[in-house]
């Protein structure tokens, strides 16, 4: 069970805390002098293996990860506590050229984190060859001013090893003096040289947040991004940008969540594939997300899940805005302070809890409830 059992908590919002996971900590879980703290942005083209990599770190599933490009779509924030001091990870979307003011707002936050960070790291993918893409991001990444770590990711696909020679070569010509730390998130390769070199760049001083938390990300958001996991999961290349999720309705009734999530998609023929024959493929949605809920959040969930088709989901300023994380704001952890914004109630097909279908007959959505 990860570390949503402890929790800061104002309403439905919580401070993820770490239960015994991620890289150890001195006796008494108290961090030694002079320590090191600050902000990192994990930074990369889409599929570089950012959410991955995280999550290794932090040593919670922080991050929901996919071989789908760009399913990290808002910045995730990770807390890595450690005896050298604390790192404030930013998982961000990968960079890519923007069609829609969804993706628009994805490439904003890259570029606000970069002005704001203490550390870079910059991730590439070794076991792809380097594209226009790339070269795009090497540009990105020229005016920043605080130290760039170059991280070459995936090394466990990479044979024979001696073929990262040439990339460690050929990124240090691009980034002349730049340290290149070959990594395996999977395999755990690689991860503590990169940690050292981590710690070393940031400045010293105290840790933002207190040991024990691993994220800010609310409760509510990280219910909708494993709902996202599971829905791309089954759905593979049918869904891979035009579906969202949004969760209308959070309730904490003490031993019982009760979720009501709606999936947006743009075309009502993609809307019967998330649907699936007789509600086949929502409720193997719904079972999945809810059974690893269950193991994560350490309480019963029921979760209701409802479809809609919105053809300009992803042009809609107001329903972006809802759908990003809403993470508490540095020291609002340690003052037990987290905001959210007020829960708005859900509408159409009702769950029975049961995952049937019970439907009104709107046209509008179906419901599947998990519980």
């Amino acid at each position: 069970m990860l570390a949503f059992l402890t929790a800061i908590e104002s309403g439905a919002t919580r401070a993820v805390r770490r239960m015994g996971s991620g890289w150890p900590l001195c006796a008494g879980e108290a961090m030694t002098l002079p320590t090191h703290s600050g902000t990192v942005a994990l930074v990369g083209r889409p599929n570089a293996g950012k959410s991955t990599l995280l999550n290794a770190l932090v040593g919670d599933k922080i991050a929901i990860v996919s071989d789908r490009p760009q399913t990290t779509r808002n910045r995730i924030i990770g807390v890595l506590t450690t005896d050298r001091g604390q790192a404030v990870l930013f998982d961000l979307p990968g960079v890519h050229r923007p069609h829609h003011k969804m993706n628009t707002r994805m490439m904003q936050q890259v570029r606000s984190a970069l002005d704001e960070v203490n550390v870079v790291l910059h991730l590439v993918d070794a076991s792809e060859p380097w594209g226009g893409g790339e070269e795009y991001l090497f540009g990105l990444l020229e005016p920043v001013r605080v130290p760039v770590l170059g991280v070459l990711t995936k090394i466990d696909l990479v044979r024979p090893k001696g073929r990262l020679l040439p990339l460690i070569d050929a990124y240090q010509q691009l980034r002349p003096g730049a340290s290149v730390i070959p990594v395996s998130a999977l395999a755990g390769d690689g991860l503590g040289e990169l940690l050292g070199e981590l710690f070393g760049a940031l400045p010293a001083g105290p840790p933002l947040y207190p040991a024990d938390v691993t994220t800010t990300q609310t409760e509510r958001f990280f219910v909708a991004e494993v709902v996202r996991e599971k829905l791309l999961e089954r759905t593979r290349d049918e869904l891979p940008y035009t579906s969202g999720v949004l969760v209308e309705n959070f309730e904490d009734r003490g031993g019982l969540v009760h979720v009501d999530a709606v999936i947006y998609v743009e075309r009502p023929t993609q809307k019967g594939i998330v649907i699936g024959r007789a509600g086949a493929m929502i409720r193997s949605i719904g079972q999945a997300a809810r059974e690893e809920l269950e193991r994560l959040l350490g309480v019963r969930v029921y979760l209701g899940l409802h479809v809609k088709v919105h053809p300009r989901w992803r042009e809609d300023a107001r329903l972006l805005a809802e759908m990003e994380p809403g993470a508490a704001d540095l020291g609002a952890i340690a003052e037990f302070n987290g905001r959210e914004s007020t829960p708005v109630s859900g509408s159409g097909a009702v769950g029975n809890g049961n995952g049937e279908l019970d439907g009104d007959g709107d046209g509008e959505g179906e419901r599947s409830g998990v519980g």
